[in-house]
């Protein structure tokens, strides 16, 4: 247990202090520099394999938030099919979903599982979250109804399961 509370710690103060502002529209929706998931393309994980940057010359506006692309082929797939490309967990770290927080991410530390999309917080993080892929995911996917229009800041105490 300690080893959690330690864990779950350092994602919260990492929510606190890297998450940025967080408007009440874009609760659902991890934003940073102005763009969800950082400006990160979220279709380049699928065709790509690998987080690339997006460009502000191709964008899409999904769930009132402003998605970037490093294409205008990119950019088309996720609006004929956004859910699809959209990483989970409205893009916040799918092992604090797990935990029951909204921690930022980090575009390095991904998986696709089911043709589904997870972000992590980090690469030590990411570790933990394939250390037990489908519990977590079960776990987040189960915390989300409760987190999911919360803002990360009341999001104090992990959810037990």
């Amino acid at each position: 247990m300690t080893f959690i509370k330690s864990a779950l710690t350092g994602l919260v103060l990492t929510s606190t202090f890297f998450a940025g502002p967080v408007l009440a529209d874009e609760i659902t929706t991890f934003v940073t520099d102005d763009a969800a998931i950082g400006g990160t393309d979220p279709v380049a994980y699928f065709t790509e394999g690998k987080p690339v940057a997006g460009s502000d010359e191709f964008t899409a506006v999904y769930d009132d938030v402003t998605w970037k692309f490093s294409s205008a082929e990119n950019r088309d797939k996720f609006e004929a099919d956004p859910a699809k490309y959209a990483p989970q967990y409205g893009g916040y770290c799918a092992f604090g979903a797990a935990m029951g927080f909204k921690v930022p991410v980090v575009p390095e530390a991904w998986k696709i599982v089911d043709g589904k999309l997870y972000l992590n917080n980090s690469l030590g993080v990411q570790k933990r979250f394939e250390g037990d892929i489908e519990g977590h995911i079960t776990n987040a996917t189960l915390n989300w109804e409760i987190i999911k229009d919360k803002k990360p800041e009341d999001l104090k105490e992990p959810i037990v399961r």
